[in-house]
This record gives C-alpha cells, sequence and structure tokens, in this order.
C-alpha cells in the first residue's frame, strides 16, 4: 500500500490552490486566466502521475486507499480510494476542466470569482469520483452544486436566474433524497453508523427496504443524470450558461448521475437493481426516442445539443439495465465519450455566439463560408455524436447492444423490440443533428449581411478542439485503451448479481 496520499492532494489542490485567486491583483485578468491554467495542468499531470505508477490495472480491489478519521463522535472517516469505475470519470474530469478553464479565456467580468468557482467545482467532482465513505460522497456531491449555481447566475444570458433557480431547486431536491438514502444505509441494523462503502456492500438488507433505499438513490442520480421526466432542468441551464460551464456541466456533471447509479443503486443494492432493470430499460429506450424527437423542434442551438444529451444518456441506462459484462462496460464507455463529444459541441456552439451574436438556428445560415475551421470542428464533432464508425460513439453505442442481445436476464421478444427501438433513435440522431447543422452553416443569410467580416477560430479554439477530437478518433480506433481500466471492476459488480 502506497503511503503518499496522492488522493488527498489531488481533491485538495485546486480549491485550496484556487483559495489565492481571491488575493491576485482585481485588474490582472491575464494573471489570473494562467494561474488557473497552470493550477489545472498541474493537477492533470499529478493524477495521471499517480494513476500511471501507483495504480495496478489487473486489481479489481480499491486502490491508493487513503483513510483519516474526521469527526470522531459519529465516526465520520475521510475516505478516498479508486478502483477501475473511478478512474476514467476522474482522469475525464482533469481534462475536460484544463480545457473549459482555457475556453473561459473571453470571461473578463469578476474574472477572480469566476475562476475560483471552476476550481472549487474540480474538488467537488474528483472528490465524488473518488470517495469511500457515503457521508464524504454526499458533502463533495453538495459542495459542487453552489459553484454552478453562481456560474449560471452571474455569466449567463437574458434568462440565467431563472435557469439557475430551476437547476438548484431540481439538483437541492434530488440531493435531500440521497441524504435520506445514505443516513438510512449507514444507520441500518446497528447503533453506530456504518457509512463505510465496503461494509455497506457486504450489508444485506431485506427487500422492502432495499427498494425503499433504492428508489430514494434512484432520484437524487436521475436528477443529475438526467432521466425522464427529471430532465427539463438541463436544456433551461444549458441555453443560458456561458459556455466553459456548458462544457463541465456536460462533460462531467452529467456523468457524475451515471457514476452514482453504478456505484450506489448496483453495488450497493444488487436485489433491488435486479428488480428495477427492466423498467430502467424501458425507461432508458423511451428518452432515446423522446430526446431525439424533441430535439428538432428547439430553435435554440444549445438548447438541441441538450436534448441530443439527454437522448445519449438513454444509451448509458440502458447499458446499466442490461446486467451484462458487455453492457456495463458500454455504459462506461459512453460515459468517457459523451463527456468529450458533448463538451466540444458546447464549445463550439460558444465560439460561434462569440462570433456571430446568434443563439437562434433560424437566423443562422452561411457560416460555413466566412468559418471554415469551426464548420469542419463542428461536423467531424456531429458526426462523432450520431455515432459514425471509428468514432467514440459508435463503439460504445454497438457495445450497448450487444449487451441487450446477450443478456440471460431478458426474453428475446423484449429484447428484440428494445433493440428495435433503440435502433429508430440512432436513426433520428443524424437527422437533428444534420438538420442542425445545415441551418446553421449552409444558405446564404449571414453571407449576404452587411459588415459581415467573421473571424475564423484562432489558434486557441483551433487547440481546444482537437485536444478534444484526439480522445474521441482514439477511443473510436483502440476502445481497450478505457475498457481496460473497467472490465475486471465491472465483473466484480456483475458476479453479486448470479451467486448471491
Amino acid at each position: 500500500m502506497n503511503k503518499f496520499p496522492w488522493l488527498t492532494i489531488i481533491v485538495v489542490l485546486p480549491i485550496f490552490a484556487g483559495s489565492f485567486i481571491l488575493f491576485l491583483p482585481h485588474k490582472g485578468n491575464r494573471v489570473i486566466r494562467w494561474y488557473t491554467l497552470c493550477i489545472c495542468m498541474l493537477e492533470l499531470l499529478l493524477t495521471t502521475y499517480a494513476f500511471c505508477y501507483h495504480f495496478q490495472l489487473d486489481d479489481p480491489l480499491i486502490q491508493l486507499v487513503e483513510d483519516y478519521k474526521w469527526i470522531d463522535f459519529f465516526d465520520f472517516r475521510w475516505k478516498l480510494g479508486i478502483d477501475g469505475l473511478s478512474i476514467g470519470p476522474i482522469l475525464l474530469t482533469g481534462f475536460i476542466t484544463t480545457l473549459a478553464t482555457l475556453a473561459a479565456w473571453p470571461v473578463t467580468r469578476d474574472s477572480r470569482l469566476f475562476h475560483f468557482l471552476m476550481l472549487a467545482m474540480y474538488s467537488g467532482q474528483i472528490g465524488s469520483f473518488s470517495s469511500r465513505d457515503l457521508l464524504l460522497f454526499f458533502i463533495m456531491w453538495e459542495l459542487e452544486l453552489i459553484p454552478v449555481y453562481l456560474l449560471l447566475s452571474m455569466w449567463g444570458g437574458k434568462k440565467r436566474l431563472y435557469s439557475a433557480t430551476k437547476f438548484i431547486l431540481y439538483t437541492a431536491g434530488g440531493s435531500i433524497f440521497l441524504l435520506m438514502g445514505v443516513l438510512g444505509v449507514g444507520l441500518y441494523g446497528s447503533n453506530e453508523p456504518t457509512l463505510n462503502f465496503e461494509t455497506s456492500v457486504n450489508q444485506s438488507y431485506p427487500v422492502a427496504l432495499e427498494i425503499i433505499f433504492y428508489i430514494g438513490f434512484f432520484i437524487a442520480f436521475a436528477v443529475k443524470l438526467p432521466i425522464l421526466p427529471l430532465h427539463t432542468w438541463l436544456p433551461d441551464t444549458h441555453g443560458e450558461a456561458h459556455y466553459s460551464t456548458c462544457m463541465l456541466l456536460a462533460g462531467i456533471l452529467l456523468k457524475m448521475g451515471a457514476y452514482g447509479l453504478v456505484r450506489i443503486n448496483m453495488e450497493l443494492l444488487p436485489h433491488a437493481h435486479a428488480i428495477f432493470s427492466p423498467w430502467l430499460m424501458i425507461g432508458g429506450t423511451i428518452q432515446i426516442i423522446y430526446a431525439a424527437l424533441t430535439s428538432p423542434g428547439q430553435r435554440n442551438l444549445k438548447k438541441r445539443i441538450a436534448y441530443s444529451s439527454v437522448s445519449h444518456m438513454g444509451f448509458i441506462l440502458i447499458g446499466i439495465a442490461s446486467l451484462t459484462d458487455t453492457g456495463l462496460n458500454g455504459a462506461i464507455l459512453q460515459i468517457i465519450s459523451h463527456g468529450f463529444i458533448g463538451a466540444a459541441l458546447f464549445f463550439l456552439a460558444g465560439t460561434s455566439y462569440d462570433r456571430i451574436r446568434l443563439v437562434y438556428l433560424d437566423e443562422m445560415g452561411g457560416v460555413a463560408i466566412p468559418m471554415p475551421k469551426i464548420f469542419t470542428m463542428f461536423s467531424s464533432f456531429s458526426m462523432a455524436s450520431l455515432a459514425l464508425p471509428g468514432m467514440s460513439g459508435f463503439v460504445a453505442e454497438v457495445i450497448v447492444f450487444l449487451g441487450i442481445i446477450t443478456s440471460q436476464k431478458y426474453l428475446l421478444m423484449p429484447k428484440i423490440a428494445i433493440t428495435f427501438v433503440m435502433a429508430i433513435g440512432m436513426i433520428l440522431t443524424p437527422i437533428y443533428l444534420l438538420s442542425m447543422s445545415r441551418q446553421m452553416f449552409y444558405g446564404y443569410k449571414l453571407f449576404n449581411t452587411p459588415n459581415s467580416s467573421f473571424f475564423d477560430s484562432g489558434p486557441r479554439e483551433l487547440f481546444v478542439s482537437i485536444s478534444i477530437f484526439l480522445p474521441v478518433i482514439g477511443i473510436g480506433m483502440y476502445p481497450d485503451f478505457v475498457l481496460s481500466l473497467s472490465v475486471d471492476k465491472v465483473e466484480g459488480i456483475l458476479s453479486n448479481y448470479f451467486y448471491r
């Protein structure tokens, strides 16, 4: 066991170093930007180093464990550890946050607070992915809400207060259920509260109680993921937020919901999950179709991309509900893949807004002529999002498909029906994504307007886009790169479903 506290440093560094931003000179925007960017890069390098040299891939158990007593009164511990399930999302968080700070370059109003909030959010996200204590998980989950609320309400569009309030009401409402679930699991069966993940995994509950816990946790994660009908905060939030915040929301925040479903609902409550998985499967299929049909009706470009996110989350849900190694691995791959693609699409939507100052698709048109680089990048990521072979989205969705088809839990006819409906969803995806590209880039609308001198993307935008594009192609060509992280852990989680 490695005695150096790698994970504590990785979790605490962003918010600790970020608090020094508030002492930097008020006018020095450039200093603040570079300082934040350096912290993010240092954090990403530290994380990569710790995982490369101290993490054994073939060991499905928790590694790099740190366990310190924090509050003696009710045995609350600072307990961190990572396994194959959390290593992917943590690296994704580091990567996307670093690029989001680079995307936030144009923010000049109150930039000290803006960058501090981004770093605070960074700590909360990595903390939730690596905590091994239920109450610590809840605290990290909450730590992340306040920065998002402030980033939305201070640096958003015209309806920013409405969307920020809606966001906080939904997510705080979901957190109440999470807290009730955490306390229920912690206090069950003993006078001393046991909030430790390891003891909770081996605990068995009466079926009725397990179902109640399951529903509580499920509502909390369903708001975050989001799952129909708790998804309505997402399009509003994305439509109003600054695009660097959108990158963090689409790239990481939604993935916390999926991570929670696998980590708590699947690992801690396997009996209830086996009961509910057919319903999750139906919900996931409805979600794919519903969001794919709603998306073309959105005039706002960012809202349209947000509905495509909701549709892609349906695949994660189906993968989790398939109860097969293949399906769950596909869901984890989709978490990582959509993290890259969603962040890139919002970034490009935001940079094009910076140039043409138009939000609604029916007002755009002909953007491809003055801005060929943005057009190329946007088209490439649209292709990745509609699951073009050779890109990460395709591999993830195909593996989820195989997971359902090979599942032992479902009968043949339901499997055929669900696969058929999913296939319709995959046909609808290109329709709304390509119509979005057509409305935005083709035609002559903007090109005919007087003084239409738009800058194409500069080196900063190209760097961010290409940095995200490389992993999308890389995972598409060689998915084992991500799958090798989680394969053993997935087997360990699913062994509960057949041996209990």
